[in-house]
């Protein structure tokens, strides 16, 4: 049975249980495919830290808030 606890989004730092309102899109072009995009989830406090790990390494692709990315799947 799902809980609001179950279908929370919640942020993809290390230890973090906080929602996630930002998705950063990104991927290494050394394994995948140019038009690839995995995800990362960050709440506010995490989103600069996790946006820098990916950014320093050329992984980065974009930043949009959670709300953004869900609105553009649904198309």
């Amino acid at each position: 049975m799902n809980t609001p606890e179950t279908d929370a989004v919640i942020c993809s730092a290390k230890d973090c249980r906080a929602p996630a309102v930002w998705v950063l899109a990104w991927n290494n072009p050394k394994i995948h495919t140019p038009e690839r995009r995995k995800t990362w989830l960050a709440c506010e406090e995490h989103r600069g830290y996790l946006s820098d790990f990916l950014g320093v390494r050329g992984f980065l692709k974009d930043v949009v808030t959670l709300e953004e990315w869900s609105s553009a799947a649904d198309r």
